[in-house]
């Protein structure tokens, strides 16, 4: 494993965990304990972490991604609204795509009323909310990211090829109507392009709070999404920005 891969999944075991301590890092990645000091050593001089006494945590940060926690229980209101919007554009014996993250997972709590679909998903909750639906289940086969509840995948680890999907619902960190959809995961964003590759609809889901945010990687042009769905609380001129798109916004009524 090179060093970068090494440090970008030490990274992901900090966000898991408020401190990890050395001694875990030596277990988890088979290493020495200089290996590990110097991977510290190199994410602390890029203000990604920082060490404390016995191990490290990840450093403060007002741009880095919310908790999955903190993130389920904040705009409920606004996520269940959108869940349900969603739901009006869903049709008996479509086959969909629900992405991981939080309003994404609201869709599943909706779909009752429908039959004879296909759901491929990367969310473990998803997974578990429609277990016992007669829904055919496709979960993307790959590496778990325990912090997000999801899976993410390669080409070489999962075959997108085969998947036909008619109406893909994606998340989103951020979103400008300059630059487009954002989100803080590569491994994230790498699985969610090739599902917008195999969709034949695109909707992207997101609160209002997402609107005028450009976080760290880029997923998408406003140009590749065919519908914007989220609450009524978007601010008016953000809205006004997406009118020189073709992208349809839908707003659901609080």
């Amino acid at each position: 494993m090179l060093p970068s891969e090494r440090q970008n999944k030490l990274l992901e075991l900090l966000s898991s965990k408020d401190i990890v301590t050395i001694p875990e890092f030596i277990a988890e990645f088979d290493v020495s304990i200089e290996t590990v000091r110097r991977d510290l050593s190199i994410l602390e001089s890029q203000g990604k972490i920082e060490k404390v006494y016995g191990g490290a945590k990840i450093k403060n940060n007002p741009f880095a991604e919310p908790s999955m926690e903190k993130r389920m229980v904040t705009n409920l209101r606004q996520k269940e609204c959108i869940g349900k919007k969603c739901c009006e554009f869903i049709n008996d014996g479509d086959c969909i795509f629900i992405d991981s993250g939080t309003t994404p997972y609201y869709i599943s709590k909706f779909l009752t009323n429908k039959k004879n679909l296909t759901v491929i998903t990367n969310s473990i909750p998803v997974v578990t909310e429609l277990m016992n639906t007669d829904f055919d289940i496709i979960i993307i086969g790959g590496m778990i990211r325990k912090s997000e509840r999801s899976v993410v995948s390669y080409d070489y680890l999962f075959d997108f090829s085969v998947l036909s999907i008619q109406k893909s619902f994606i998340c989103a960190g951020g979103i400008t109507a300059d630059n487009g959809v954002s989100d803080y995961n590569m491994q994230e964003v790498v699985t969610r392009k090739m599902i917008i590759e195999r969709s034949k609809e695109i909707f992207l889901v997101a609160d209002s709070s997402k609107f005028g945010e450009d976080v760290t990687i880029g997923v998408t042009p406003v140009s590749k999404l065919n519908y914007i769905i989220t609450d009524s609380g978007l601010n008016k001129n953000l809205a006004a920005g997406f009118s020189k798109h073709k992208v349809k916004l839908v707003i659901a009524e609080l």
